[in-house]
């Protein structure tokens, strides 16, 4: 088995969405012994975002790209492989002023690529990343889940099940920011999540 786990948080200490993310790899690792574990924090290792050279340097075919839009291009190539390679993706996901970090939306435009791990068909969109297990580990300071202000979700499931990833769990910690009692019910119900959906 191969285990991508991708966080995505800002801070490089002290990230709930990282927490459960080494809880989930930390158990599926345990229940499959010799599973290769790749780990790429976002934050300690920046990916450039989607800009205007990034995209000159896309949409110049391969034979015509110079140096450095060849050595842009193999960045996004180098993420879009271990996606490939996974058999499970953990991904850590804190909310940022109700969305996803800018991050892990990098992540996301860099494994986004037409005609490599989604086409066009005569019915729209078809995502070709099949056959992998997702959960993602979703931490929020306030209340969101299931209501109007839960963006963030509704983000995710569009965006995995575009590029073919759609058996994906969710695990929630939310109301971290309302207090020590709210943090500690918070992480309590997220750790039990994590072992009902791996039990």
């Amino acid at each position: 088995m191969n285990i991508l786990q991708i966080n995505s948080s800002a801070r490089s200490t002290g990230s709930e969405s990282t927490r459960l993310a080494d809880a989930l790899v930390a158990k599926l690792s345990a229940a499959n012994p010799g599973a290769a574990v790749t780990r790429r924090d976002l934050a300690a290792q920046p990916h450039p975002v989607l800009d205007e050279v990034a995209l000159q340097a896309l949409f110049t075919p391969a034979d015509q790209r110079n140096a450095d839009q060849a050595a842009r291009v193999a960045l996004d190539d180098a993420l879009i492989a271990q996606a490939q390679a996974a058999d499970v993706i953990v991904i850590g996901a804190p909310t940022y002023n109700f969305g996803i970090t800018a991050q892990l939306k990098t992540w996301f435009d860099a494994i986004a690529r037409a005609g490599v791990t989604f086409k066009y068909g005569p019915t729209g969109p078809v995502g070709l990343l099949t056959g992998k297990k997702v959960y993602v580990a979703l931490s929020r300071g306030g209340i969101h889940r299931d209501g109007p202000t839960d963006t963030q979700l509704a983000h995710l499931k569009m965006f995995l099940s575009f590029v073919g990833l759609t058996d994906v769990q969710y695990v929630f910690a939310e109301g971290l920011g309302m207090g020590p009692e709210a943090v500690a019910k918070a992480q309590a119900q997220a750790d039990a999540e994590i072992n009902a959906i791996l039990a």
